[in-house]
């Protein structure tokens, strides 16, 4: 029989809207193209943009952009430093997380360490102790004087904009000029393999779009979702096996979606631990993955959960 996890600590309780949001200053940007992605990826139930294809692409971009773009890299690898690999493999898995539409490397850094520093605190960015959609994504569409600042790079994430890199990606959104490249190789590759099956080029057109529509928009707004579950359902319901003094909880249905990054509590008791699952019904895919990148010897100085703590 697996241990029981540690009785619930942690009462959950009603916090105010950081200081520093105004929301009547709407980030009007991100806004709009999170409206019109979801919007867009409501075309994937209409029949012409169907293939199977295209939902192969979708769920394997799950694990491509989302596991390995922004659990391992992201978060596990940039954020923490649970690992360490070839700087040529570092920068490849960081354009995947690019394509995932949730900013540069050095942005996303630099919120995750922020919450992790006032968890369930008032400046803690994204807290679901506000509510569930502030928590969600409502936090994302509003200006924030304290995370809207050049200051929130140097005081989080200097280490990542030493690197040239990363401090590239972050200049005149380049992450967003990588976004669009790849939304066009996966429509040129589109048209091209639609053109090969049919010679049709009105057919290859509609082969390429539904390429489009499911292996990147629908694959991004759900991406989107899993990642600000981790943000907000990791924060309200599931269990806790540390006491953190703050509302992080495991969170299976979580878990199960985003590849591991729903043992929430675990991570919060144990940060920089490759291993967010920490008993072995515990199932962290990205974690596993990682596993593999050392078995091969792409993956190094592995942290390792430890198993005392509680």
């Amino acid at each position: 029989m697996p241990p029981e996890p540690a009785a619930d600590t942690t009462n959950a309780r009603k916090l105010p809207l950081p200081e520093a949001v105004d929301t009547r200053r709407v980030r009007w940007a991100y806004a709009t193209s999170i409206a019109v992605m979801h919007l867009l990826a409501l075309l994937a139930l209409l029949p012409g943009f169907f293939t199977w294809t295209g939902v192969a692409l979708c769920l394997g971009g799950l694990y491509v952009f989302g596991t390995l773009g922004i659990n391992l890299c992201f978060h596990r690898l940039l954020t923490h430093r649970s690992f360490t690999c070839p700087k040529w493999l570092e920068r490849a898995l960081a354009i995947l997380g690019v394509c995932c539409l949730q900013e540069g490397p050095g942005r996303w850094v630099a919120i995750h360490r922020r919450h992790h520093q006032h968890s369930d605190e008032q400046p803690d960015p994204h807290s679901p102790l506000v509510t569930f959609l502030w928590g969600h994504v409502g936090w994302l569409v509003v200006e924030n004087r304290d995370t809207d600042t050049f200051c929130l790079y140097q005081r989080y994430a200097a280490d990542l904009l030493r690197q040239r890199f990363y401090l590239g990606l972050e200049r005149r959104m380049r992450w967003l000029v990588v976004y669009v490249a790849h939304a066009a190789v996966f429509a040129l590759a589109g048209f091209a393999a639609g053109w090969w099956m049919t010679r049709d080029a009105a057919a290859a057109a509609r082969f390429s779009a539904s390429i489009v529509i499911w292996g990147v928009v629908v694959r991004t707004v759900l991406v989107w979702h899993i990642t600000w579950s981790v943000n907000s359902l990791s924060h309200l319901f599931g269990y806790q096996s540390h006491d953190t003094g703050e509302n992080s909880r495991n969170n299976w249905l979580v878990a199960l979606v985003s590849n591991g990054e729903g043992w929430h509590n675990n991570h919060h008791a144990d940060q920089r631990s490759a291993a967010h699952g920490h008993r072995w019904w515990e199932l962290d895919v990205t974690y596993l993955t990682i596993r593999a990148l050392a078995a091969v010897g792409l993956a190094k100085s592995v942290m390792e959960h430890d198993r005392g703590r509680r």
